[in-house]
């Protein structure tokens, strides 16, 4: 938005101080993921800027860390890179083991927020829901009350129902963890469905469910996939809850990084957290494109 003709030279010198003081603060903000990026390509085990580094001399700078992820916990790291040695990095490797626990776990997780939030959304967004307020602030707690004591009270009801330990328990935690997200993602979506499309469905002889999958599903879709890869970031990220009710061996990638800073200071770490920093920008400019044509649809031009 340019400056106006009739601005007077404070109001454009504002304009230029507030410009430098957002700058400035989001330098401050992602500066420590800029300096985390090239650390990973470090040739040297070290968490600091070498001179090779420094000097950009090629010798500097390796994928050691990221081979790195491939190997570590492999029976046989050394061997000849062919079928075998894939299969050995598949099945050993415990970043590899971490990945897999995270996605699988994520996506279910993610599945069972999704729907669970979006049916509670649907709900929440009818003016004659009774205690809605209430509801909603309940619905919404597991974002507001520290994760230290959702955690605790998870591993306290988990042993008194046989499910800490288990995958099942840490996929229900991680969905309970996500709701919150599609809950007020798709209630801002709904905002501004125009209803008289559902009244004018009805009147044409169109059953609840025609006319939730042909016509409200369809406008509120872009609001319900932005909450379901916030519900998917949010399992990926979380660490705390699987610290307390996940067994030895059930390995997520946050749990594998805490282990390594306390096991192993490792530049795999900052390799790790590279790529999941590359995955949440994907995310991010997955939702901002998702937002952007949900406005589309509701006529609202994107800015």
């Amino acid at each position: 938005m340019s400056i106006p003709a009739y601005a007077t030279p404070l109001e454009r010198l504002w304009r230029y101080a507030y410009r430098v003081i957002c700058a400035l603060i989001l330098l401050f903000l992602i500066a420590p993921i800029l300096i985390i990026i090239p650390l990973s390509f470090n040739a040297e085990p070290y968490f600091t800027f070498t001179n090779k580094m420094l000097t950009l001399d090629p010798e500097g700078y390796s994928l050691r860390w990221y081979d790195r992820l491939l190997t570590y916990g492999m029976a046989a790291p050394e061997a000849a890179r062919d079928w075998a040695w894939w299969v050995d990095s598949w099945h050993n490797s415990r970043w590899l083991q971490a990945a897999k626990n995270s996605v699988i776990i994520g996506f279910f997780a993610t599945l069972l927020a999704t729907t669970l939030g979006t049916l509670a959304a649907l709900g929440l967004s009818r003016s004659d829901m009774p205690w809605r307020r209430t509801i909603m602030a309940i619905l919404i707690s597991p974002m507001i009350v520290p994760i230290i004591i959702t955690a605790t009270g998870l591993f306290f009801f988990y042993s008194m129902t046989g499910l800490s330990g288990t995958y099942a328990g840490i996929i229900l935690a991680h969905a309970t963890l996500g709701i919150p997200f599609v809950i007020i993602t798709v209630t801002a979506t709904l905002s501004g469905f125009d209803q008289s499309l559902t009244r004018a469905a009805a009147n044409l002889g169109a059953t609840p469910s025609r006319i939730f999958f042909r016509i409200t599903m369809p406008l509120i879709l872009p609001g319900v996939i932005s909450g379901a890869l916030f519900a998917f970031v949010t399992s990926f990220d979380e660490v705390v809850a699987v610290l307390f009710i996940a067994a030895p061996d059930q390995q997520t990638i946050p749990r594998q990084m805490w282990n390594g800073i306390r096991e192993q200071i490792s530049p795999s770490i900052l390799a790790i957290a590279t790529i999941l920093v590359a995955i949440s920008v994907l995310l991010l400019t997955a939702v901002e494109l998702l937002r952007r044509r949900s406005e589309r649809l509701r006529g609202i031009s994107p800015h």
